[in-house]
């Protein structure tokens, strides 16, 4: 008979904590659920004894972690040089409306949806060198201190100092103040209204005059191919697809922990989109219709 490993309910009570981490730097649940699977692997290809010897498990997991998510966005440029059209990080749905990962992903390992999970900041940090981004997230998101960073990213202490501090200022650039949910809502609300009426007068007063649409489709459905800037520009595109929304139904739902909307067809969900509100202006809009994205979201 197998004797339970004492640790194992210790070990495994790790696991949301890491879920949450490598979704923030990797903005794929799929590819956060492989890491954290290589994390445990790797603790459990140990001996006994070895896993004995370790004083804190969860500061070791979440450092392994944090070293396979660096590999993993190392990697990362390269496969999105393979990636057909633009890559937008994977959208989350609220906790009441959680389908599911790709492995079925228990309710106690949902991602914690907070402001470090919005689409317009995980965009951000896709915009940041691999280090800086787990320097970033691990100490002004998860309150690690630099010490621990260090032994994360491979660099001394004060030179994780400097890349969280480079990521901040990267941050500072390119956000802006954040609306109250209730606006942000609203906005949504009046954008959906103009889409479905196509309305492009209306559609062009809700949008600023340089926002910027992206859609995500993965070469797996169709999107536009490259993001699509200028008020009136976004109005037409939007007004002119209008006619392909025929038998979906777009439905108010949180996004990555902010109003967005869902678009469904016989129950399934076929595209989700995320807004940035600067203002009572959509700055920034992000369709996710790639299938592979949506695998969270309800299937009909």
């Amino acid at each position: 008979m197998t004797t339970p490993d004492p640790g194992l309910t210790v070990i495994m009570s790790e696991r949301r904590q890491l879920i949450n981490l490598a979704y923030r730097l990797l903005g794929s649940l799929s590819e956060a659920e492989d890491a954290v699977q290589e994390t445990y692997a790797r603790w459990y290809a140990m001996t006994p004894p070895q896993r004995e010897a370790i004083a804190s498990p969860g500061a070791w997991l979440t450092t392994v972690a944090g070293r396979v998510c660096l590999d993993v966005l190392g990697s990362a440029r390269a496969r999105r040089e393979r990636y057909v059209g633009e890559w937008i990080p994977e959208p989350l749905p609220e906790p009441a409306e959680w389908t599911g990962g790709p492995r079925g992903t228990d309710p106690a390992e949902r991602i914690t949806l907070d402001e470090s999970v919005t689409m317009a900041f995980l965009v951000v940090l896709d915009a940041m060198t691999p280090a800086e981004r787990v320097a970033f997230v691990l100490h002004d998101v998860f309150g690690y201190p630099f010490a621990e960073v260090a032994a994360v990213v491979g660099r001394t202490p004060a030179a994780c100092r400097q890349l969280a501090s480079s990521a901040r200022r990267r941050l500072r650039v390119t956000r802006s103040p954040r609306p109250p949910a209730a606006r942000h809502a609203r906005v949504v609300r009046d954008f959906r209204r103009a889409w479905e009426a196509k309305d492009i007068a209306a559609l062009v007063g809700l949008l600023a005059a340089d926002v910027t649409a992206t859609g995500d489709g993965g070469g797996l459905v169709a999107a536009a191919p490259h993001p699509i800037v200028g008020a009136e520009r976004v109005a037409l595109f939007f007004a002119g697809r209008a006619h392909l929304a025929l038998g979906l139904t777009l439905l108010e739902r949180t996004v990555n922990g902010r109003p967005g909307l869902v678009a469904q067809l016989d129950g399934g969900t076929v595209s989700v989109l995320a807004f940035d509100v600067t203002g009572d202006r959509i700055s920034r809009i992000w369709a996710v219709l790639n299938p592979d994205k949506l695998r969270a979201w309800p299937t009909g």
